[in-house]
């Protein structure tokens, strides 16, 4: 199973940005499908984006989309959310997830990913 290791979390001002990191363990880190989920108090853990394989599909979720984007590096195992004009209802712990499952199989799932990391903090000032 695959490990999962967020960073870049932390306090920003709204209207700023953040980019958060997830670094993967295992030699199969480009087989699987990564995503971004987030978790705010009091509520529950919602999709925020995923990324395919190869980075060549990707999907946002409609409060984040044009603000946050996905990327990933399979060269460094790790897969990226760059989060600019950040509001303070983007406040939340932030989850990187993955899956090995294909891509048109966990868009199906509704994202329902089977390997988590333990989270990175992001608070957005008003």
């Amino acid at each position: 199973q695959v490990q999962l290791v967020e960073s870049g979390g932390g306090l920003v001002q709204a209207g700023g940005s953040l980019r958060l990191s997830c670094a993967a363990s295992g030699r199969t880190f480009s087989r699987y499908v990564m995503g971004w989920f987030r978790q705010a108090p009091g509520k529950e853990r919602e999709f925020v984006a995923a990324i395919s394989w190869s980075g060549g599909s990707t999907s946002y979720a409609d409060p984040v989309k044009g603000r946050f984007t996905i990327s990933r590096d399979n060269a460094k195992n790790t897969v990226y959310l760059q989060m600019n004009s950040l509001k303070p209802e983007d406040t939340a712990v932030y989850y990187c997830a993955a899956d090995l499952r294909p891509w048109a199989m966990v868009i199906k799932s509704r994202f329902d990913f089977d390997s988590w990391g333990q989270g990175t903090q992001v608070t957005v000032s008003s």
